[in-house]
């Protein structure tokens, strides 16, 4: 059996929420990424193993993977960063429906480097790093800065489109996934994995501060 067919079958299995498939609909409509099935139960898993109460979101989309973090940590508050106020508000009506409590949901609309450097540091259990590639190192310094110790930063589309893992490949993109993966893989301060399901999901949890 092939990699593809193992991938397609890990997607395949995950059953979504009538909010989640909702919202991934919407996503498709309007041309914005979203996690895969597969990828979004990671993060269902993680954000349970990690009994997290305290989420920070880069890129709220239409609320896929939001609405998949607080399945997996429903007692959890999401601070969920986006420039693209109607997705959110697409994605607060998604949560909503999905009885998540309005006083749960913080929704920050403006850009992510304007509004990091104003969160509390060592405060998060959880912070998603899913927005404008081309700044992915910059957002996972400051997630590394915003979790706790013990939290975890989860990075999905790592492997950009299966271009990453592909040594002739080139491109800033693609050079900045290669740098953030190895440079992390060799610290000390973080715990390291990278699932291939999906576009990957980069997982780093911080030991040290």
């Amino acid at each position: 059996m092939s990699k593809e067919a193992s991938w397609k079958f890990t997607d395949d299995i995950v059953v979504e929420s009538p909010q989640i498939v909702a919202a991934r609909a919407h996503a498709i409509e309007v041309g914005a990424s979203s996690v895969s099935p597969a990828i979004g139960s990671q993060l269902a898993v993680i954000a349970a193993a990690t009994d997290a109460r305290s989420i920070v979101e880069i890129g709220t989309g239409l609320g896929v993977s939001a609405l998949w973090m607080l399945k997996g940590a429903p007692e959890a508050t999401i601070t969920s960063i986006d420039t693209e106020v109607e997705h959110q508000q697409v994605a607060r009506a998604a949560l909503l429906d999905a009885k998540v409590p309005a006083n749960r949901i913080r929704l920050i609309t403006g850009k992510a480097e304007d509004v990091l450097p104003r969160l509390n540091e060592r405060s998060y259990d959880l912070v998603l790093v899913d927005a404008d590639p081309a700044s992915v190192i910059e957002y996972v310094e400051h997630g590394l800065r915003l979790a706790r110790r013990g939290g975890t930063v989860l990075v999905p589309h790592a492997l950009w489109k299966d271009k990453v893992a592909d040594p002739a490949q080139r491109g800033d993109t693609v050079g900045d996934f290669r740098t953030l993966i190895s440079e992390l893989s060799a610290s000390d301060a973080v715990l390291v994995a990278l699932s291939p399901a999906g576009d990957g999901l980069l997982q780093i949890t911080k030991i040290l501060d």
